[in-house]
C-alpha cells in the first residue's frame, strides 16, 4: 500500500449547536511538520468563539486544506496526515484512537453533514512565516505555498498582527491591514491602530458588494459592513425569534434601594467573598421561576408542545467586541449567591476574551439583560429563542419617591420581563413580574422563600 493511499484526511469537525462553518485564523504547522495525537493543527473562527481545533491522527503533514481568511464548511478535508516512512508513528501514538472511530476529536465533537463549496473571504492578514524549502515534502491546498508570490518573486510582507480582535475589527470596517502602520513592538499593529486608520478621511472600503436584485447601490462615502460572523449569527436568531414568538412586554418601576443596601451589607460581612447586583438579581429570578416554571421553557412548534425545563440554564447578555453575546450558566438554581456572583464575572470575563468554549453560549432557558449599563432605563428586548422569556434591568438612579406618604429621594429602576404568549398568559406573566420587583424593594421577601 502506498503512503497517498495510507493517508488519513481529517475532516472540519461540529464546532457548536448551528455552527455550519468556521474561518481558518491561523495553521499551527505547515506541509512537512510531524504532528501528534491530539496536537492542536489550526486555529479557527465561528460566530461565537475562536478555537483550537486538535487533529486525531500522528503522522506527517501532508496538505493543508485551505488558507488563513478562508471559510471552511463542517464536514470538508482540513488537514492531510501521512504516516512517517516506514509507517512507524511516534512513540506512544495511536493514529486513530476509538472515540474518533466514532466521530469525535478531544476538544471539538461528533461531524458535520455539510458538504458544500468552500467559501473564501478577504484574506486576514498574519504574521510572515519562512516558506518551506524545496525539499520539504508534498505540497497542497491554498495553504502550502503562503511564503511564495506568482512568478517565484517574493511576496511583500504581510502586516504584522497577533491580536484575533485586531483582525476582526480590521475586517468588519473594510480597512487594509497593509496600510495600517503598526505601533506596537516590533511593528505589530494594534487595536488603537485600527481605529485610528478608521478615523482617517481615506478609510473607505473599497469593495463594492455584488448586484443583487432589489438591492440599492452603495452611495459616495457609505460604509459597507458584510454581514458575516457574529453580526450574521445575531441577525438570523433574532429574525427568527421574532418570526416565530408572538412576544410581549410589560414593565415596572421599582425602588432598588433595599436591594442596594441588602448587597453592601453582604460585602461588608464577606469582602473575601463580593457579590455583584447582577448577581442578586440573578437570585431572584431563580426564585421567580421556581414559583413560575412556565416562563422557563420553549416551544417545540413541530411537536406542537410546550417543554419545560428541569433545570434553570440562567443566559447573562453580555456586550462583546464581537458583538452582542449570551453565555449560559447550567444549572444557576444550584449555585449558591456566593457560587452565582463567582461564575457570573468568570464567565463575563471569559466570553468577552473570547475564551469560553462555544458549547457555554447555547442551551439556555431563561435570559437575564442589564441593559443599565448602558445609561438606559428602559427596553422591549427580543427574547433569545428558542427560550420563552427575558428580564431586562434598566440604569439604577436617583428619582423622587413617595415612602409612607412621604416625597423622598430613592435608588429607582425599571424592570421589563418578555415574554412568549404561547407559554403563559399575562397572570403569569404578571406574578413573575411582580414577584421580582418585590424581591428587589423588600429582599427580606427572597430570604423567605429560600
Amino acid at each position: 500500500m502506498t503512503t497517498v493511499e495510507r493517508t488519513q484526511v481529517f475532516l472540519l469537525p461540529d464546532l457548536g449547536e448551528g455552527l455550519s462553518e468556521a474561518e481558518i485564523v491561523e495553521w499551527r504547522v505547515a506541509v512537512g511538520d510531524v504532528v501528534t495525537v491530539d496536537q492542536s493543527v489550526v486555529e479557527v473562527e465561528t460566530a461565537k468563539a475562536v478555537v483550537d481545533v486538535p487533529c486525531p491522527y500522528a503522522g506527517r503533514v501532508v496538505t493543508l486544506h485551505g488558507a488563513a481568511g478562508e471559510v471552511r464548511p463542517v464536514g470538508q478535508p482540513l488537514i492531510t496526515i501521512a504516516p512517517l516512512d516506514g509507517g512507524d508513528e511516534p512513540a506512544g501514538h495511536a493514529t486513530y484512537r476509538e472515540e474518533e472511530r466514532a466521530g469525535s476529536g478531544n476538544v471539538l465533537i461528533g461531524y458535520g453533514t455539510g458538504h458544500g463549496t468552500a467559501t473564501r473571504r478577504r484574506r486576514r492578514p498574519r504574521l510572515a512565516v519562512a516558506p518551506e524549502p524545496a525539499d520539504a515534502g508534498p505540497t497542497g491546498g491554498t495553504g502550502a505555498a503562503a511564503g511564495a508570490a506568482p512568478g517565484g518573486q517574493a511576496a511583500p510582507p504581510a502586516a504584522l498582527v497577533i491580536s484575533p480582535i485586531v483582525r476582526r475589527l480590521a475586517r468588519e470596517h473594510g480597512v487594509d491591514l497593509d496600510t495600517v502602520r503598526g505601533t506596537g513592538p516590533g511593528g505589530v499593529i494594534r487595536r488603537a491602530d485600527v481605529e485610528a486608520a478608521l478615523t482617517a478621511p481615506a478609510a473607505r472600503l473599497a469593495a463594492v458588494p455584488d448586484p443583487q436584485v432589489g438591492s440599492a447601490p452603495a452611495g459616495d462615502g457609505d460604509v459597507i459592513v458584510p454581514l458575516t460572523g457574529v453580526r450574521k449569527v445575531i441577525a438570523d436568531k433574532l429574525s427568527r425569534s421574532r418570526r416565530e414568538i408572538p412576544e410581549v412586554t410589560i414593565w415596572v418601576d421599582v425602588d432598588a434601594t433595599g436591594l442596594l443596601e441588602t448587597r453592601a451589607a453582604i460585602n461588608a460581612a464577606t469582602p473575601d467573598a463580593p457579590v455583584s447586583i447582577l448577581a442578586l438579581l440573578a437570585r431572584i429570578c431563580l426564585s421567580g421561576l421556581r414559583r413560575f416554571p412556565q416562563l422557563n421553557a420553549r416551544v417545540d412548534s413541530e411537536a406542537q408542545r410546550i417543554v419545560q425545563s428541569a433545570g434553570v440554564h440562567l443566559g447573562i447578555a453580555a456586550q462583546t467586541d464581537r458583538g452582542l453575546l449570551v453565555p449560559v450558566l447550567r444549572d444557576a438554581q444550584r449555585l449558591t449567591t456566593a457560587e452565582l456572583a463567582a461564575e457570573l464575572a468568570a464567565t463575563t470575563a471569559a466570553v468577552r476574551a473570547g475564551s469560553l468554549p462555544p458549547a457555554r453560549l447555547t442551551g439556555g432557558t431563561f435570559t437575564l439583560n442589564n441593559y443599565g449599563v448602558f445609561g438606559v432605563d428602559g427596553s422591549t428586548p427580543i427574547i433569545n429563542h428558542p427560550e420563552a422569556a427575558l428580564l431586562g434591568v434598566g440604569r439604577i438612579v436617583d428619582k423622587p419617591w413617595v415612602v409612607d406618604g412621604q416625597l423622598a429621594v430613592r435608588k429607582v429602576t425599571q424592570l421589563s420581563l418578555t415574554f412568549d404568549h404561547r407559554v403563559c398568559d399575562g397572570g403569569v406573566a404578571g406574578g413573575f413580574l411582580r414577584h421580582v420587583a418585590d424581591c428587589v424593594e423588600r429582599p427580606a421577601l427572597l430570604i423567605a422563600a429560600v
